[in-house]
């Protein structure tokens, strides 16, 4: 079988280890090449059986859902989840009110249309860009308590990302992450990974904002299982497991969650978390559960063909 590990142009050096890493992996079993998201992307795909999808900046507005879309038209099967999913997931908003539909716990919320500004503030509000991923828009004055920075930080984002401002009520406690992988029966779990933020210095926020998570990372700890009890745990596991079936996700995701003592809350959902070997999320979760990278890789690959019941 010919795979493409579809990606887009390199904005780091962690981007190209992690294509060129997979594309390794894949290599064992399948002839296997790295196609960027490009100009003449259509024409350079349609000689492959199959597409390992990576692609997330792809086109302006909406991103991931361009590769999945493309390849929907020229009936290529692809890993991950399908179009729907992928803009679903990208407007926060639309996610939670999905979430709430279903019974998964997130934070009361507002939204704000760009020109559109708050004109009260209840408590401590944690102030983002509605359709952005990355921690992009969040920095340490996304946490805002006072009506005048509450009002300039809505203004900023809507000033810098042309979108609306979603600003949730501030879960003062863990922040947690969950991993996914499979789908429908075979849907597992992964341990849940605690990021720990007490060894930052002093005057730094201790939430995942820009600076935290491309300036901080040495200085983050991660505690996988994280350090809460059994039942907690197996509650946020299931909840988990009801927003990917109710989201339609599929093969592997990870979700954002933070805790008031024994109270959850569901904060973001990533339709297609990256891969970066050594660095990203899921490979360390996924570590914790047995998998080596080449083995997470492959089970990932695994579990698209037999959404299209195809065989190596």
């Amino acid at each position: 079988m010919k795979i493409a590990v579809v990606h887009d142009p390199f904005r780091s050096t962690d981007e190209q280890k992690m294509v060129e890493t997979i594309a390794g992996v894949l290599s064992r079993k399948h002839e296997t090449k790295p196609v960027v998201f490009g100009d003449d992307f259509i024409r350079t795909v349609k000689a492959f059986d199959m597409v390992f999808n990576l692609s997330i900046w792809g086109g302006t507005e909406g991103r991931q859902v361009h590769v999945p879309a493309i390849l929907d038209l020229l009936g290529i099967p692809y890993t991950g989840s399908p179009v729907v999913t992928h803009s679903l997931c990208l407007d926060k908003v639309l996610t939670k009110i999905f979430l709430q539909k279903h019974g998964v716990p997130t934070p009361a919320y507002q939204s704000f249309e760009v020109g559109q500004l708050p004109d009260r503030i209840d408590g401590k509000m944690f102030v983002k860009p509605s359709r952005e991923g990355s921690a992009m828009g969040i920095h340490k004055d996304s946490l805002v308590s006072d009506l005048e920075h509450y009002r300039k930080k809505v203004q900023s984002i809507h000033e810098r990302f042309g979108e609306p401002a979603l600003a949730e009520e501030f879960i003062e406690g863990k922040e947690l992450t969950i991993g996914f992988l499979g789908n429908s029966d075979t849907l597992e779990v992964l341990p849940i990974l605690e990021i720990d933020f007490s060894h930052l210095p002093d005057d730094t926020e201790r939430f995942f904002s820009y600076e935290v998570k491309h300036e901080f990372e040495e200085q983050t700890r991660f505690f996988c299982p994280a350090r809460i009890n059994d039942m907690l745990a197996g509650e946020i596991q299931d909840a988990g497991k009801l927003a990917f079936k109710a989201l339609g996700l599929r093969d592997y995701a990870r979700m954002d969650v933070r805790l008031r003592g024994e109270e959850f809350f569901f904060i973001d959902v990533n339709s297609m978390p990256q891969l970066v070997p050594g660095y990203s999320d899921l490979p360390k979760m996924a570590a914790v559960a047995g998998y080596s990278y080449e083995n997470l890789i492959e089970q990932i690959m695994e579990t698209a063909m037999a959404r299209y019941s195809l065989s190596e």
